[in-house]
């Protein structure tokens, strides 16, 4: 894989992951706008992680015997068409749609990505690789919530989607630059084997910890806007955006994970520290300080996304057969928790308060910590 194709991936990973968190720094002007309670506005991540949390495991079929490249290009398509209808809206309604339909479309990026990458490189260099993959979907939640939110300050929030549409239609022309991916190798897939496989440690315990961890991480992320204005009622969707700004440390972490793993001598090691350093920020978020907070959000990222770049590029270095089917278990697991934890929190919020919500966050990560304790060391 040549410069040239990593960079293509790269702009269209970030592009991806933009469009997923776009809406989470301007929700309050969005309950604004149309008229609408907080739990309404949460789900407009939610709507889009549901079909992110089962259709890459039908993706990863797809990828069995279909070209990543084509796939890849395909849902470009409708994910443009989605991101210009977002632009005219003018029913929360046709909204919440719109970002479902999204739905479809990301998935089927993310697997093909994932696949490209993990069928098109040599062994000795997925790893790496796969490390600057996850580090472009770093940049696209921070840019994504970051640019949206200053474009919403400044010009109004429907010119932030207007943006994101301009740059998809680039992305479907740069995909053209792509190699194909048509000759390359492909297994015979067999259901029952690929089962056994997913079932298989260290494989079933990582899906539980990636679960477990994006829960914790996108619950907190799409309720943190509504939390700072409980703090400063003067708060600005530019603000708000700048909050995310922690999201650079997880990039950080990415491209030196294989450097971080040598250090502490495995896989098994990188993760459970980066589990304990997640564990250890979510009480920081208790801070009854915008400042504080924003720097509480540079350990929580770092934290999240060791795990997340150690796991998916040990899954893909481990894996020898259906590795479509590996990575869209791996997205589904991921975006399950990411659609339980974009709503489901919410109700301890708004019933119990933010002390609570956090305590019960805390619990989700210990609980992936065991689930990769019970990971025979000899297997990572």
């Amino acid at each position: 894989m040549n410069i040239k194709q990593i960079g293509i991936i790269i702009y269209v990973t970030v592009l991806a992951f933009s469009v997923l968190y776009s809406p989470q720094p301007i929700l309050p002007t969005l309950i604004r706008e149309f008229h609408i309670t907080s739990s309404q506005a949460a789900l407009l991540t939610s709507v889009t992680m549901i079909p992110l949390s089962f259709s890459p495991i039908f993706f990863g079929f797809i990828l069995e015997s279909f070209t990543a490249k084509k796939l890849l290009r395909l849902a470009l398509l409708g994910l443009t068409i989605t991101e210009l209808g977002i632009y005219m809206v003018s029913s929360f309604k046709i909204f919440l749609l719109l970002r479902f339909l999204q739905g479809f479309m990301l998935p089927a990026i993310l697997t093909s990505i994932m696949t490209y990458i993990s069928v098109g490189s040599e062994k000795g260099l997925i790893q790496k690789i796969m490390a600057i993959y996850i580090a472009s979907t770093i940049l696209g939640g921070f840019l994504g919530r970051f640019v949206s939110g200053g474009i919403s300050h400044y010009f109004g929030w429907r010119y932030s989607f207007l943006v994101l549409f301009i740059s998809l239609v680039i992305s479907l022309v740069l995909t053209f630059f792509l190699e194909s991916d048509s000759k390359l190798r492909k297994s015979k897939f067999i259901f029952s084997d690929a089962l056994k496989l997913i079932k298989t440690p260290p494989y079933v315990n990582m899906y539980i910890t990636i679960f477990c961890t994006f829960f914790t991480f996108a619950s907190m992320l799409n309720f943190l806007p509504f939390r700072l204005t409980e703090i400063s009622s003067a708060i600005d969707e530019f603000q708000i955006g700048m909050i995310y700004s922690g999201y650079i440390m997880g990039i950080l972490v990415s491209l030196t994970s294989p450097k971080i793993i040598k250090l502490l001598g495995s896989e098994k090691r990188t993760i459970l520290t980066g589990l304990a350093v997640f564990l250890f920020s979510v009480p920081l978020f208790s801070l009854y300080s915008i400042k504080l907070l924003f720097f509480s959000m540079f350990i929580f990222c770092a934290g999240m996304f060791t795990v997340h770049s150690v796991e998916s590029g040990y899954l893909n270095k481990i894996a020898r057969n259906n590795k479509g089917v590996v990575n869209g278990v791996y997205v589904s697991a991921y975006y399950t928790g990411g659609v339980l934890g974009t709503y489901f929190p919410g109700f301890i919020y708004k019933a119990f308060g933010w002390n609570f919500f956090l305590a019960a966050l805390s619990f989700v990560i210990i609980s992936g910590i065991l689930s990769i304790l019970l990971i025979n060391s000899s297997r990572l």
